[in-house]
């Protein structure tokens, strides 16, 4: 049979490519008395047994979620000829197959009787589709052609525009870029349904022109302008998307829309609509669906403005607009068929009417509703009638009771629970684990405590995202009840809890977050299937971290404050991590070992207070993105590599408490420590987890398939940093949150550092902490500091700094500490210091320089203008540095001393024998004592040099 023969052509086509078929398409044999049409894929017409539909979906097997299969290496060159035998097909689905280029239309062309065509999810580009147009044209059965996830440009329309039964087209998720005219839609004008969302469209809105159109789909493009005022024949029209579009702004225009008498779905969704909704919205008698969210509407939530919106609504979202005044419940009283209700707050300008919070009188069972950011004080008591939940959103409220048991008692189909940001109390109810459905439950930032009920952990087996962080929960939660297979997001910082995760294996995970508990133990192997984020921050786990094998492609590792030792993590995956903080722990091993000398996206390193020895290595631009580079509290050696001069995205660097030698690399002019204002902004924090129900869920059907869009929250990476510990004016502090984007500092002290200051340290404009303190640096300071205007704390005490105290670092008017405290510096201290803002240091700023003299010290200024050549130098009890003091004017006058008395203890024992023999005696008897008493004396003038 001819059938056959194409479909095994078709397989060893596939064979030819390195595919395993035979795996793929087992039943695919040439076997005589074999039937084509009882092989997997294939559907055949029950009456002339010819096939009629290929379901030929990545036959290649790939990973459809890898974003490594449209590497163009994978590119698939497809001769859709070896179809023709199949002269009844109708239905053809070749999508995830990676196929490249176009597929020729007079290849097209042969499957005559074709009436649905899925190519999407491929990289075809149509760069040769305008050679052969007329021949598409033969396709005349063809009613479905879905092209989505493609590389098509807007050329594809005109194209397509010459099949005669076309229908349905979907181009979503492709390059259609710039504008496109009425006219260019004009040849689509028998379909029925459009969708172009997700691409590049540009310019006024195209809908007119269209007379059988029933579905258009425009969202997520870059339309800019209004909505017109009158917007075309289209009578058909059943849905519109218009969502996505930023630019789209305006007023809703009267007539506007009024004429879609048969418009039963409008989504105006993120767009920069404004003013008040047209009354003409309540002659839109089939509106179901109308989504405005995410708008900037504004007027008085009233009873009036719910009028206006038609009865025959089910699903209503008005969130994240600008709407006002106190909103009743008894507002949607008469909206007895609505399934989903979703709003907002506006920043305190809308709340909810107490009043309204007793209303039990509801004629509609919803299906969803949210209700955040509401300044709700206690639940609606309507919640309680309602049997049908399966989404309840009270977030960002100011409740404070216990747990609603009675809501999950009339609702255990919920599959969503937000109740994140109020003040719950007491225990989590054991009836949680009633709620079999369950998979996103958030109840983070509340005051629950004692344990988690383990009927929780047993009975919700399809939870997905638990997120319990920042309450008083505790016990031992990882215990052998701890089973979920499909968790990807677990959530449990800041919390009581304790054990640990030896008795549980989590292999689904994509953020795993125990930070700031009492977990104690090793940590296990899985932990490197964890995919995005590992917060195990402030705990007391042990042991070496497990390396037995690579980690998963992590954005984000935190493991500071545990007891971990051994060496640094060699399993990081370094070309796709954004930050590794291992501060606080008792890691050991060279720095140079770790680093990686491939290029990586790492914008913070934290290392800081482990045992980590050897040196800093060249980095060769390996870490072009680094923003905090913190290395301080270890045992590194050596000096300062130039290569660091590279970073230019620099905020944060922290060297200090190690023995670095040598000078301060001149290039550091180079490193601005500019402070970016969009720090953070990296995949690790824009990641987040877009629930959304889909019909299987029984939630809400729509024709857009737009469903109910949800987003879980996932801390962003300014909250998953918590704090960076810095030594800035005088005592350690901790930086966090927001705080931290604006910080920039530099940090050498407690070093072996000398040389000079840079003169070219006065371009660090931005920087707002300077330490260089604990070092060996000479030479007067820099007039050019001075030139620091965002400069809050500048610490250059216990060097040999010398000369005089620049009066120019009077303009740092930001400065909140000064410190140059145990140096060489003389003369006065300059009159305009005692201006307002360097009034406020006192003697301890300037102490330990004995040249030094004028107020706020004790000690006044002799009116001579001679410069003491004597200097002093640190009292440094941590470091071995001269003390009061001068090595040249100390030998100067040891020296001549020294020989004139051995000259007159020669002439004297040359004079008396009997003195000289009593002297060879005692120094033969006090020899060695004698040694170690002038070595005494010598030394005890110099102090030890701190060891690391």
């Amino acid at each position: 049979m001819a059938d056959d023969l194409a479909l095994l052509e078709y397989k060893a086509f596939v064979n030819s490519d390195g595919q395993d078929a035979d795996h793929l398409l087992p039943s695919w044999v040439n076997d005589p008395e074999d039937d084509c049409c009882k092989w997997e894929r294939v559907d055949c017409d029950s009456t002339t047994g010819h096939v009629i539909k290929l379901s030929l979906s990545n036959t290649r097997q790939f990973d459809v979620l890898s974003s490594n299969m449209y590497n163009p290496k994978n590119s698939w060159h497809l001769n859709i000829s070896l179809f023709q035998p199949l002269k009844e097909l109708r239905s053809l689905n070749l999508s995830f197959n990676v196929i490249a280029g176009w597929i020729q239309n007079k290849e097209l062309s042969v499957l005559e009787n074709l009436e649905e065509l899925d190519l999407g999810s491929n990289i075809l580009n149509g760069s040769s589709a305008a050679q052969d147009v007329t021949s598409l044209s033969k396709l005349s059965k063809l009613k479905y052609l879905y092209l989505k996830d493609n590389i098509l440009n807007k050329d594809i329309i005109r194209i397509l525009g010459t099949l005669p039964s076309l229908k349905l087209l979907d181009l979503s998720r492709n390059w259609l870029k710039g504008s496109i005219s009425n006219k260019e839609f004009g040849k689509l004008s028998n379909v029925e349904v459009l969708t172009l969302s997700q691409n590049g469209l540009s310019g006024n809105l195209p809908i007119q022109g269209f007379t059988r159109l029933k579905i258009l789909d425009l969202s997520q493009n870059q339309f800019s302008g209004g909505i017109p005022p009158f917007v075309g024949p289209l009578h058909s029209l059943k849905a519109l998307s218009l969502s996505s579009n930023f630019q789209l702004n305006g007023s809703l225009p009267n007539p506007g829309l009024c004429g879609l008498k048969r418009l039963q779905e409008l989504d105006l969704s993120q767009n920069s609509f404004e003013g008040t909704l047209p009354p003409y919205l309540n002659n839109l008698t089939s509106l179901k669906l109308l989504d405005i969210s995410d708008n900037h509407f504004t007027e008085n939530l009233s009873s009036d403005l719910m009028r206006r919106l038609p009865s025959s609504l089910e699903f209503m979202d008005l969130r994240h607009n600008n709407f006002q005044g106190l909103f009743s419940f008894s507002y949607i009283e008469n909206h007895s068929k609505l399934e989903v209700f979703m709003l907002t707050g506006n920043k305190d300008r809308l709340q909810i009417d107490a009043q309204s919070l007793g209303w039990i009188n509801p004629l509609f069972q919803l299906k969803a509703l949210v209700l955040s950011d509401l300044h709700l004080n206690s639940i609606p008591e309507f919640l309680f009638c309602q049997q049908r939940l399966r989404v309840i959103d009270l977030s960002h409220n100011k409740l404070k009771e216990e747990f609603p048991i009675l809501l999950l008692q009339n609702n255990y189909d919920l599959k969503f629970m937000n109740f994140r940001n109020n003040s719950f109390v007491g225990a989590l109810p054991s009836s949680l684990g009633n709620v079999r459905d369950l998979s996103e439950l958030d109840l983070s930032f509340n005051n629950f405590l004692g344990e988690v009920p383990k009927e929780l952990l047993v009975g919700c087996r399809g939870l997905q995202q638990l997120i319990l962080s920042h309450n008083k929960l505790g016990g031992e939660i990882f215990s052998s009840e701890f089973n979920f297979s499909n968790l990807m997001l677990l959530e449990l910082s800041n919390n009581e809890f304790i054990g640990s995760l030896s008795n549980v294996k989590i292999e689904t995970l994509a953020i795993f977050d125990v930070s700031n508990n009492n977990m104690t133990g090793p940590i296990p192997t899985w932990i490197n299937t964890v995919s995005w984020k590992i917060p195990l921050r402030n705990n007391s786990f042990e042991g070496q971290f497990p390396c037995q094998q690579l980690m998963s492609p992590l954005l984000f590792l935190d493991l500071s404050q545990n007891f971990l030792f051994g060496p640094l993590p060699t399993c990081i995956d370094f070309t796709t991590i954004w930050e590794i903080h291992l501060e606080g722990n008792k890691f050991t091993g060279l720095l140079q070992e770790f680093l990686p000398n491939s290029p990586t996206s790492l914008s913070v390193l934290n290392l800081k207070d482990n045992s980590l020895s050897g040196f800093i290595p060249d980095l060769n631009g390996t870490f072009l993105n680094l923003k905090h580079l913190l290395l301080g509290k270890n045992c590194l050696k050596g000096s300062i590599p130039e290569t660091l001069c590279l970073l230019e995205n620099m905020t944060i660097m922290d060297f200090s408490s190690n023995s670095l030698s040598g000078t301060i690399p001149p290039c550091f002019q180079n490193l601005t420590f500019r402070v970016m204002e969009n720090y953070g902004k990296s995949p690790a924090q824009t990641i987040s987890f877009h629930i959304q129900f889909t019909d299987e869920d029984h939630i809400y059907e729509d024709l857009l398939k737009k469903n109910l869009n949800l987003f879980i929250y996932v801390p962003t990476i300014e909250e998953l940093i918590h704090k960076i510990h810095l030594v800035t004016k005088n005592r350690e502090r901790s930086y966090e949150g927001s705080i931290l984007n604006l910080m920039s500092a530099l940090d050498m002290s407690d070093n072996d550092l000398d040389g000079e200051i840079p003169q070219h340290f006065g371009v660090l404009s931005q920087i707002r902490s300077l330490n260089l303190s604990h070092n060996w640096l000479t030479d007067p300071i820099p007039t050019t500091l001075s030139m620091l205007p965002n400069i809050e704390s500048l610490d250059l005490c216990c060097n040999n700094l010398s000369g005089k105290l620049p009066p120019e670092l009077t303009n740092l008017n930001f400065l909140e500490v000064f410190n140059v405290s145990y140096n060489n510096l003389s003369g006065e201290i300059p009159f305009s210091m005692m201006i307002p803002q360097f009034s406020t240091f006192d003697h301890s700023s300037y102490e330990g320089n004995q040249f030094l003299c004028g107020p706020p010290l004790e000690k006044g200024c002799i009116n001579d203008t001679e410069t003491p050549r004597l200097k002093s130098s640190p009292s440094d009890s941590n470091k071995g540095k001269w003390y009061e003091i001068d090595l040249a004017a100390f030998l100067a006058c040891f020296f001549p001393v020294y020989l004139v008395f051995f000259l007159l203890m020669v002439s004297l024992l040359y004079i008396n024998p009997h003195w000289l023999t009593r002297s060879l005696y005692f120094i033969d008897h006090y020899y060695s004592k004698l040694v170690v008493a002038l070595r005494i004396c010598y030394y005890s003038r110099f102090q030890v040099v701190k060891a690391c």
